[in-house]
């Protein structure tokens, strides 16, 4: 088990790697895309990465390698589930906005100059950050000590208030309900507006170009068209299909009433959903950016840059 740990921290650790140069690579701005899909690209990169080290470097590895750190004081513990909680929202509702961006680019023409710009960008990006971190601040009150040693609390549990106190189980619901329910809404509907126009002007497109239904002529922008759908249908579903398990446990549990710890394949159910949904947010930018021809133009260039260095440096030495 402590060895599969160990792998699966290392592919974590592999991805944050990744995720880093992803961040580098887009902030450079030489992949081809607008100033204001850049800045929703590095947002959800950046906001990944902090997933993951929120998530894998101040919470697993910390639990399995340096449980009696002080990572493991209650305060910091708190705070830590603050920003875990925090970067995971910035990373579902970046992906939110960035899907509206996308939205109002293709279907409404006269708002795409105002709003497509990469001062409207940061200024929306900054707002929902702002936001989503300022509704995570309560997550700091539900946390006390699982122990108190020499007068220093250690360990973070739930409050037992929490899943009883009305307050609390509103605050639950409201978390819950904001992420995922809420963006699940949000992208199947901009989603299926998008596509909906995306058809209705291709098959204008086509009438116009004369083709009739026999007729296959190969056509760039339909082509181009076809894949922004693909791309959509791969963006929502995977964010559901990595969400089910997390909210079909939350839903079971406020039905049912019984908790994670009940027996061991509930807990198993459970902790696949968290899984699940980390892995949720190690996804956008792999969507969103791999996909793009430059994007991997440029990857391949930052890998084969220090081997190039060197050869280079020894071709001049030896000279």
């Amino acid at each position: 088990m402590e060895e599969v740990n160990c792998q699966r921290e290392s592919e974590k650790m592999k991805i944050e790697g990744f995720r880093a140069m992803a961040i580098v690579i887009l902030s450079r701005g030489k992949c081809g895309l607008s100033t204001c899909t850049t800045r929703y690209l590095v947002a959800m990169a950046a906001a990944d990465l902090l997933v993951l080290i929120t998530e894998v470097i101040l919470r697993r590895i910390k639990h399995h390698y340096f449980y009696w750190s002080f990572l493991s004081i209650t305060p910091v513990c708190g705070v830590n589930d603050v920003l875990q909680s925090g970067t995971t929202n910035c990373s579902v509702w970046f992906t939110v906005t960035f899907t509206f961006d996308r939205f109002v680019a293709i279907c409404c023409q006269k708002l795409k100059t105002k709003y497509c710009t990469g001062k409207t960008a940061a200024a929306v990006l900054a707002t929902t950050g702002v936001l989503l971190c300022l509704k995570n601040v309560p997550r700091y009150f539900t946390r006390e000590a699982r122990t108190i040693i020499d007068n220093v609390p250690w360990g973070c549990r739930m409050v037992a208030s929490y899943y009883t106190d009305p307050g609390w189980v509103a605050f639950d619901w409201f978390d819950t309900v904001l992420t995922p329910f809420l963006p699940f809404a949000v992208i199947l509907l901009l989603n299926a507006l998008t596509v909906r126009h995306i058809l209705v002007a291709s098959r204008v497109r086509k009438g116009l170009r004369g083709e009739s239904k026999g007729e296959n002529r190969s056509d760039p922008e339909m082509e181009s068209r076809r894949r922004s759908m693909v791309l959509l249908f791969t963006i929502s579903g995977s964010f559901i299909l990595l969400w089910l398990t997390y909210v079909v446990n939350f839903v079971y549990y406020q039905i049912t009433g019984i908790g994670n710890d009940h027996n061991d394949s509930q807990y198993i159910f459970a902790y696949v959903g968290y899984l699940l949904r980390n892995l949720s947010c190690c996804t956008n930018t792999f969507i969103y950016a791999v996909t793009q021809s430059k994007f991997r133009e440029q990857m391949k260039s930052a890998v084969k840059y220090p081997l190039t260095s060197v050869l280079r440096l020894i071709n001049n030495s030896a000279l």
